[in-house]
């Protein structure tokens, strides 16, 4: 029976492993030695390597240093079945000490973040750094749950499905503990070009 079922599964997962190549699922590297991209209360502006994609975002919460984040991203190759990115191009900012929804427009991936603090209202404006594979479209699009699942947690994101993809994120942000909660937009992407714009 034990023989059967090898001679069952060894075909698929040759299949799956052709498909998917080396591709881990995690932990991820987020860069020389886990540093942090910011420092409080600074800028930072962090794009990933040509061709890559944003698959975990990682952050601390500290109320003595204004109540802001140290942040972390750590990229992964998209799937070659998208090629290489035709495009790539910062989205329009996303102003401190609102609630905010946004996608990279041009059916983009996210590839990189760009933020600066704001201490008059002890929070931080965001752009989405995107990128453009071609003619692809996002389809079964999904919302994750809250990161972090409360305000003033460490949060700890990462895409575990290797055929999706971060498109964006809406945040709801408290007066009261002037922090952020995220929930990140997930799509996968067709394989071949469609004639839809801005999806």
């Amino acid at each position: 029976m034990d023989l059967v079922l090898l001679c069952v599964f060894l075909p698929l997962m040759t299949v799956a492993w052709g498909q998917y190549g080396d591709y881990s699922y995690g932990p991820y590297n987020y860069g020389d030695n886990d540093e942090w991209v910011n420092v409080y209360r600074q800028g930072f502006n962090f794009q990933c390597p040509h061709g890559q994609v944003v698959v975990a975002v990682r952050s601390v919460f500290s109320k003595k240093e204004g109540s802001d984040r140290l942040w972390n991203y750590a990229c992964m190759p998209a799937a070659q079945s998208l090629g290489e990115p035709t495009e790539c191009w910062w989205e329009e900012i996303n102003r401190a000490g609102t609630e905010w929804y946004q996608t990279c427009s041009n059916n983009g991936l996210v590839a990189g973040f760009q933020s600066q603090y704001f201490p008059s209202v002890l929070d931080r404006e965001w752009q989405f750094y995107c990128c453009r594979y071609s003619r692809r479209c996002p389809y079964s699009c999904w919302l994750t749950t809250e990161y972090p699942g409360h305000y003033g947690e460490d949060m700890d994101m990462m895409m575990y499905t290797y055929d999706y993809y971060i498109r964006g994120a809406t945040t709801t942000f408290s007066a009261v503990d002037r922090d952020r909660q995220w929930k990140f937009i997930v799509c996968r992407m067709t394989e071949y070009d469609c004639p839809f714009q801005n999806v």
